[in-house]
Formats: structure tokens, sequence, C-alpha cells
């Protein structure tokens, strides 16, 4: 599964090389595997510099209710916002946990203080820029070379 994580495009025999086995049997494998929902999907990365994202962002945010409807209402607002690439719901004094990317200083203000804060419920909002991004990836700590 490392080899897939890392390498989502591999061709069958390619992977089929690598860990030994025949093409027909890792192929019968990375089927069960989807399957068995351990392969949730395939994607492509792009880079978000290179489309103009030049912001990365954390947002905490702090709701004043815990009550099943606000939360749901909050919860669906989020999932429709393509900024919003991670939400977390965290302990601690925040609510929820935000990365989001953006374009620049002014779609940062439009999007804080536009479209979050007007969420119901929304009783404080703490944002923190990154500086620099230090690691990123999308590899689970699996360290097995083969296909189960």
């Amino acid at each position: 599964m490392d080899i897939l994580q890392k390498e989502a495009n591999i061709s069958n025999v390619e992977l089929a090389r690598r860990v030994n086995l025949s093409p027909p049997a890792t192929h019968a494998r990375v089927k069960r595997l989807e399957n068995e929902g351990v392969i949730d999907g395939y994607v492509t990365l792009l880079n978000r510099e290179k489309l103009g994202f030049d912001l990365v962002c954390f947002i905490s945010v702090k709701t004043t209710s815990h009550q099943k409807k606000e939360n749901e209402q909050i919860q669906q607002a989020i999932r429709k916002m393509p900024e919003i690439l991670e939400c977390h719901t965290i302990t601690g004094e925040y609510d929820y946990m935000i990365k989001a990317v953006i374009k620049n200083s002014k779609d940062l203000k439009n999007f804080v203080g536009t479209k979050l804060s007007s969420l119901p419920g929304v009783s404080g909002i703490h944002t923190s820029l990154s500086y620099a991004e230090l690691k990123s990836t999308t590899v689970l700590p699996i360290r097995d070379q083969n296909i189960e």
C-alpha cells in the first residue's frame, strides 16, 4: 500500500513487479482494497502556489451553542466552502479547526469577515497564517511494501 500512496498512477504491471506478484494477483488485491474501502480514491495533487493560492490559513472557530441543529448548519456551510481543505471538530477553547487556502489578504478578509463570521452561532474566530510549509503529505505511516 505504501507504493500506491506515493505513486497512485503506477501501472499494475510495474506494481506487480515491485511487490513480486503476478499482475492478475496484484490487480485482484488492489480491487479488494478498493471494495473494502481501504483505498478511498485517487487524486491529482495540484501546486497551490502556481494556481495563485498564496496563503495557507489555520482558522479556529468558536461557537456559542453546541446544539445539534446549529452544529449541522455550520458543518453544512463549511462543507460547501471550496477554500476549506480540512475542517476538524476539536476539543479545547475552540470548536472547529479549519485549514484553508486563500489567494491574498483581500480574499482572506472576505472569507473570515463575511463567510465564516456570518455562520449561525459563531462567536469567535482566530486566524493564523503559515509562513513556511515544513511538511505536507497524504501518505499514512504504513511501512510495508506489499499489498496485503
